[in-house]
């Protein structure tokens, strides 16, 4: 078996989350900047082995385009060059914020640790990765 990783891609950070083995469970990994997100894919893909990546695509259910979609394309088509055996799954990231910040909430997470740059987009990330799963 093999796991999965999802990203919610940012301009300035991006969200991280892995799925465990057996591909039925997502978990927040981390945030990482965004210009060093290359550097840490190449890391997660080695580690352990991969059965896919997973990215969040806003708008992708009802064909709409939004500022960060030429970013996320641009990191879509890096995956698939670099990897190029594994397949890359595209899920419509809506509502994914809103979502992670209610999670946060209702599991008791301080407001101080909600309030950390990058809390919000590794459980975004983990929401991404849950849809994909299920």
């Amino acid at each position: 078996m093999a796991r999965y990783i999802a990203f919610d891609w940012g301009k300035v950070r991006t969200g991280i989350a892995v799925s465990d083995s057996s591909g039925i469970i997502a978990s927040p990994h981390s945030t990482v900047a965004t210009k060093n997100l290359n550097k840490t894919v190449d890391l997660l893909v080695s580690e352990e082995t991969c059965a896919g990546l997973v990215v969040g695509v806003p708008g992708l259910i009802l064909g709409k385009s939004t500022d960060s979609n030429k970013g996320i394309n641009k990191f879509i088509n890096y995956l698939s060059s670099k990897y190029p055996s594994l397949p890359i799954h595209m899920v419509d990231e809506g509502d994914t914020s809103s979502e992670a910040m209610d999670a946060m909430i209702s599991s008791g997470m301080k407001k101080s640790q909600r309030r950390q740059k990058g809390s919000l987009d590794r459980v975004a990330a983990a929401l991404i990765l849950q849809r994909f799963l299920q």
